[in-house]
């Protein structure tokens, strides 16, 4: 059986004695082996890094842009063998899996733009004959541990613009899924990248304790579950790290009686069961405006379920495929049995759902809950599968009433014909990502990403412009050159522009 490794200074290493299955869900059985490792094999990372940081630093951007721009050529050439590769340990099906990479493309694409990003700014004449101009100047080694939903699209929201800022990186990718992010890596090193100034790293907490300790990384860059972004905020803060982390969401839909329904549920289907669930800005919750509303939202809702398709990736014509593990698995059908338990309508059931030839695979089928209250733990908590629920209320206040007191606030949105509610929710509704009649408002790579509350521990949002300031420091230079034969005398006042 295949044992994947490590990335480390241009190669590839297979060390230590710890290893951990890969699974494919779709069948629920192990593909590949891994290497999990050790403080010292993120050690040899982490100096390799630190190493080749001058020489990379001191690269111009322009040539840092270069790399990117073979780099983006490369990972359209292999687009096939990357949805594969995706989808033979996640489960997302090929359409899906394309869809992730060109997201991430994008965000190649606003890398290569660094000689733009980085030029900073310049002032003359600030003072008699005083200049003074900013520049933003690389941190150093920093790193980043991405989640098992999106193997090659959270990574490419970070490592390309970490390395064009002039950074070395250190990818601790997620353990359930590696073989795609260890691919791009590659692809990456074809393109010219200097050895050294990336690896990837794979392993467990051992790996990520490492990475948060180590005094050379400057920086931590995470995504995942709320429970872990505290922990990788508190850690890496502590000893003195610049940090963002990306945490859990509880996305939310609104649906006024004025909305375009067919259009609505149709948006629905996607947002809800799209990569079954696993995404964070899935939206898991409608909300439904009088009970009028919720009524024809659930009766459309369950007859438009009635044709998801379910099944493995290799089968193009399906909606989702499985969820990551069989534990996870367990979880999402205990929430199902959870909200059941405590008085929610179960509509239409996915916990028995069966797919011909994959009966071992971690499949849930799509599944609509109705009459869920706020009360109820499948409401509280994050169930990251294939599950949407409806809550009843009369007025829009109360959806967003019911919004704004939820712990997390990563997307939400609304649909209506109505401009000036649209408006208003848009003004007051306080989560980060907020869409009109678009399901998935994830910001494109010129903007940046990220949530309120507990969905985000940090002052800086993922990618985008955003990622300039995270992984560069701004440095302001002035400076005078007095003419020939001109001294000054002593000055103790506080210097002003006179």
């Amino acid at each position: 059986m295949e044992t994947l490794g490590h990335l480390i200074n241009g190669q590839m290493l297979v060390e230590g004695t710890r290893r951990q299955d890969v699974f494919n869900p779709a069948t629920g059985a192990v593909s590949k082996q891994l290497a999990l490792a050790s403080r010292e094999t993120v050690e040899q990372a982490i100096a390799a890094a630190h190493e080749a940081f001058p020489a990379w630093r001191d690269t111009p951007p322009i040539k840092r842009a270069r790399i990117m721009f073979r780099f983006k050529e490369l990972l359209e050439q292999n687009a096939d063998k990357i949805a594969a590769l995706i989808g033979e340990e996640h489960g997302k099906i090929a359409h899906d899996a394309l869809g992730e990479l060109q997201r991430g493309i994008e965000n190649v694409e606003y890398a290569c733009g660094a000689p733009e990003l980085l030029k900073g700014e310049h002032s003359r004449n600030v003072g008699p004959n005083i200049d003074s101009w900013s520049e933003f100047q690389p941190l150093g080694v920093v790193a980043g541990i991405t989640p098992f939903n999106f193997p090659v699209m959270v990574p490419l929201w970070m490592f390309p613009m970490a390395l064009v800022c002039g950074n070395c990186f250190v990818l601790k990718p997620s353990e359930r899924d590696p073989s795609s992010t260890l691919f791009i890596a590659q692809l990456l090193q074809e393109a010219g990248l200097p050895d050294g100034v990336m690896s990837v790293v794979n392993g467990d907490k051992e790996a990520v304790d490492t990475l948060l300790h180590d005094e050379r990384v400057q920086a931590v860059s995470f995504v995942g579950s709320t429970p872990i972004a505290e922990y990788i905020y508190s850690t890496a803060t502590a000893n003195g790290k610049r940090c963002q982390a990306l945490g859990g969401a509880k996305n939310h839909a609104i649906v006024m009686p004025d909305a375009d329904m067919d259009n609505a549920v149709n948006q629905l289907l996607g947002a809800a069961f799209g990569s079954s669930g696993e995404r964070c800005m899935a939206l898991s919750v409608a909300v439904a405006v009088g009970d009028a509303a919720a009524d024809a939202l659930v009766g459309k809702m369950s007859a438009a379920m009635a044709g998801l398709k379910v099944g493995a990736c290799t089968d193009s014509s399906n909606d989702f495929g499985p969820v990551i593990t069989r534990q996870h698995q367990e979880k999402v059908l205990g929430y199902i049995n959870s909200a059941e338990a405590q008085g929610a309508s179960v509509v239409v059931d996915g916990r028995q759902v069966s797919v011909p030839g994959h009966e071992n695979g971690f499949f849930v089928g799509g599944t609509l809950i109705d009459h869920v209250t706020p009360e109820m733990v499948s409401y509280q908590e994050e169930i990251f599968g294939p599950v949407l629920q409806v809550v009843r209320v009369q007025t829009m206040q109360q959806a967003m009433e019911l919004i704004n007191a939820h712990e997390y606030g990563n997307g939400t949105c609304i649909f209506t014909r109505d401009g000036e509610a649209a408006r208003y929710f848009s003004t007051h509704i306080q989560v980060g990502m907020v869409g009109i009649n678009v399901p998935l408002p994830v910001p494109v790579a010129y903007h940046s990403f990220g949530g309120w509350k507990r969905s985000l521990f940090g002052d800086l949002h993922a990618y985008g412009p955003d990622a300039v300031r995270f992984y560069t420091r701004r440095k302001t230079i002035t400076q005078r050159w007095p003419s020939a034969g001109v001294r000054e005398g002593v000055e103790f006042s506080m210097p002003t522009l006179k």
